[in-house]
């Protein structure tokens, strides 16, 4: 079915106006109201939104929007008398608000690159050296699109490029034909080529709109790798050697309490270890064979989950032995750090604990993994202390709480996840927030876990942070002001909550083994004044250990 565009709105009586962010607020409160403020009902308030008199989307932009969603009904369109929409015009709508969505990027990328221009101009008049110039740049376009600085880096690249050397690219983002990931993916095809070439490409496949319908992403990417080999063989060979230096190995947080393990390989190295996976797993007599099954509770269904390992689980297993050199996947002698509440280990409540760098564990596999630890004489049990509000305080250690303490200490209190909002980035570096040349102390309270990138990003002229303590959102949090005045707020992560100590001294002996903590403590008075986390870790580790040893 092939739908006609609406046409665009007629400009002539509207008196020109500068595109700003209050003109865009008043564009999006005319799409808040949902389907219903679409139908002809008036737009929900809001508290962001100006109080001036209504302003219409501009044609530049909102060229693409069906009538309704401006506010006036074409005949053909859902009205307020006609309340059922139709398919036809909910597919009209789709389609519109995408197009919307294509100008809308078009134009933050002009905006981020006007950001760029003025920056650097401000940097130099304030004397930075030529090749620091548009330091900071990249993080302002990542918080105020809410995007972590290695995605908002890309951004701002491909804004440049459009702006500069594609602008048939440009222009079908604008017209709404082209997604800003496709427009992206065109940048990055066409990077190896010299200029000319990359304009050349650019025309070639976006300077007829028409070029593009209904080719997809894949056809759209290998057209430009073509066109690219084509122009200039010499720069695909070299960016081809590049990327060999470029391979590695990322680790990165799954569902379900796994990780996603990635190398980037040459194609000939990848297809290799992939094969002899597949070889292993092929001619494996699998020792977990035996008919027994497991049954997992679910809810309140039980699904019964066969023991026999398949192709992939034998893959994986397979790997993990190779790289780290043991006999059994499930034998790696490897540090990890695990955050859970005493309550959660215990077996009282089944908060999840936390992993730093790979995400929250529920508190049965948590409570597994300690088993499993323990049995194998390979778990360190450290506790954590919280006042209050919640605020992770203190550690104990069998050290002195020395710098190297001091770092691990910010790694568990932060997840070990960079603070700068939006970043999720694993965190490499240890730093003040308030420098120490301005008087910050080295402590807990002043300093955070960051990544390279915004540590580097944070030292760039009119960049400030500091801590702020707000008595109705409990937590570290940092404050972080850009050159341009804006503040974004960053809170430490909620660790998971202490047990409850029991009210009478029964309930304390009750929780642990009186036979093993009776004759250590003494009286109950004794008991009353030790807390019931130091009762239950007794009885837990006297399961496992010697406690006396």
């Amino acid at each position: 079915m092939t739908t006609t565009p609406a046409a665009p709105i007629r400009t002539a009586a509207m008196p020109p106006r500068v595109v700003d962010a209050a003109a865009v607020a008043l564009w999006r409160r005319e799409l808040l109201g949902g389907l219903g403020g679409v139908n002809g009902s008036p737009p929900r308030p809001t508290d962001d939104a100006p109080s001036e008199a209504f302003q219409p989307i501009p044609a530049q932009v909102a060229h693409r929007v069906p009538d309704r969603a401006r506010g006036t009904a074409a005949p053909d369109m859902v009205t307020h008398a006609d309340p059922a929409p139709t398919s036809v015009a909910l597919v009209d709508l789709i389609a519109a608000l995408e197009q919307l969505k294509s100008a809308a990027c078009a134009l933050q990328a002009e905006a981020s690159v006007a950001l760029d221009r003025a920056e650097r101009e401000r940097q130099a008049h304030l004397g930075i050296p030529v090749r620091r110039r548009g330091l900071g740049v990249a993080a302002q376009v990542g918080l105020a699109r809410r995007e972590s600085p290695h995605r908002s880096s890309a951004l701002l690249g491909a804004a440049k490029a459009w702006t500069s050397e594609m602008p048939h690219t440009l222009a079908a983002l604008r017209a709404g034909v082209l997604s800003e990931h496709r427009a992206i993916l065109l940048v990055q095809e066409t990077a190896c080529l010299e200029v000319e070439d990359r304009r050349a490409v650019d025309a070639l496949l976006c300077a007829d709109p028409a070029t593009l319908a209904g080719v997809g992403t894949r056809q759209l990417v290998a057209a430009a790798r073509a066109h690219a080999a084509r122009l200039d063989v010499g720069a695909v060979v070299r960016r081809a050697r590049r990327a060999e230096s470029e391979r590695c190995v990322t680790l990165r947080p799954a569902p379900d309490a796994m990780t996603y393990l990635t190398a980037l390989l040459p194609v000939a190295q990848g297809v290799a270890v992939y094969a002899a996976l597949r070889r292993a797993a092929d001619a494996a007599d699998d020792p977990m064979t035996g008919g027994e099954s497991a049954t997992h509770v679910a809810g309140e269904a039980s699904v019964r989950v066969a023991s026999r390992r398949g192709r992939g689980q034998i893959m994986a297993d397979t790997l993990v032995e190779l790289v780290t050199g043991q006999s059994s996947a499930s034998a790696v002698p490897v540090t990890v750090n695990l955050v859970i509440s005493d309550a959660a280990l215990l077996g009282a409540q089944h908060e999840p604990g936390h992993v730093p760098g790979g995400g929250p564990v529920p508190a049965q596999v948590a409570r597994e993994l300690v088993a499993a630890g323990i049995d194998a004489g390979a778990t360190w049990l450290r506790r954590l202390y919280a006042d209050p509000r919640g605020d992770l305080v203190a550690m104990t250690s069998r050290a002195r709480f020395h710098p190297d303490g001091l770092a691990e200490f910010l790694r568990i209190r932060d997840h070990g996840i960079c603070r700068t909002p939006y970043c999720g980035a694993p965190i490499r570096q240890i730093d003040h927030i308030v420098p120490v040349a301005a008087g910050g102390a080295t402590t807990a309270e002043n300093g955070e876990g960051l990544c390279v990138a915004c540590n580097l990003a944070k030292e760039a002229p009119g960049w400030a942070r500091r801590v702020v303590r707000a008595a109705a959102a409990p937590g570290h949090a940092v404050e972080t002001s850009t050159p341009t005045g804006h503040r974004y707020i960053s809170r430490a992560p909620t660790m998971p909550g202490p047990a409850t100590p029991p009210a009478t001294a029964q309930a304390v002996a009750a929780a642990s083994d009186p036979a093993q903590v009776g004759a250590r403590e003494g009286s109950s008075a004794a008991r009353r004044e030790r807390s019931v986390v130091d009762l239950c870790f007794t009885a837990l580790l006297a399961e496992h250990v010697d406690v006396a040893a």
